[in-house]
C-alpha cells in the first residue's frame, strides 16, 4: 500500500497557489486526497462546498492520483478514517506558520499516527490567498493570474463587479 496524504483547506475559491501545492504533493506521494473542510472560524463562504469540490476536480483532471472529498469533522479523525499518514499544508509566510503550527500540535495530540508536512509556497504565489482573489474580483480587478483558467469565469461571474 502506498502513502496517502491529505491536502485540507476551505478552498473558497481554489487559487493557483493551492493548485501548486496539490500538484507538488501529487508528485511526491502515491495518493493525495484534497479535502474541502468546513472552517468554523470563517463564514459560510462565497462558494458552496459542492462548487468548491467541482472547481478542484476540474483543475486536477490531469492528476490521476488526486481525489477530492469533503469533511465537516476533525481533520485528525478524517486522516484516521482514510488511512492517511500525513497532512500537507502550504505555508506562504511566517504569519501562516503560527496558526499551522498550533493546528499541527493539536492534530498530533488527537492522532499521534498522523504527521504534518509543511510545504513552502512557490515564491510567485506567496502573496496569494482566497481572500485576495475575492477582494480583487469584487473590486473589478483582473484575477486571471491568481486562479486556474478552468474556473476563472465561474469566479468572475459570482464575485465580479456588477
Amino acid at each position: 500500500m502506498g502513502k496517502t496524504v491529505i491536502c485540507p483547506g476551505s478552498f473558497d475559491p481554489l487559487t493557483i497557489g493551492h493548485l501548486d501545492i496539490i500538484k507538488r504533493s501529487s508528485a511526491l506521494f502515491d495518493k493525495v486526497i484534497v479535502v474541502v473542510m468546513r472552517n468554523l472560524s470563517k463564514n459560510m463562504g462565497s462558494f458552496t462546498t459542492e462548487e468548491r469540490v467541482d472547481f478542484i476536480k476540474r483543475c486536477t483532471t490531469d492528476l490521476p492520483n488526486v481525489e477530492v472529498d469533503t469533511y465537516a469533522g476533525l481533520l485528525a479523525d478524517y486522516a484516521r478514517l482514510k488511512g492517511a499518514s500525513a497532512v500537507v499544508k502550504g505555508l506562504r509566510a511566517i504569519s501562516d506558520y503560527d496558526d499551522e503550527f498550533r493546528q499541527a500540535l493539536t492534530n498530533q495530540k488527537l492522532n499521534p499516527e498522523m504527521e504534518t508536512i509543511f510545504m513552502v509556497s512557490s515564491s510567485e504565489h506567496m502573496f496569494l490567498s482566497s481572500s485576495v482573489v475575492k477582494d480583487v474580483c469584487k473590486l473589478g480587478g483582473d484575477i486571471t493570474d491568481f486562479v486556474p483558467a478552468e474556473i476563472c469565469d465561474d469566479i468572475k461571474k459570482r464575485l465580479g463587479k456588477q
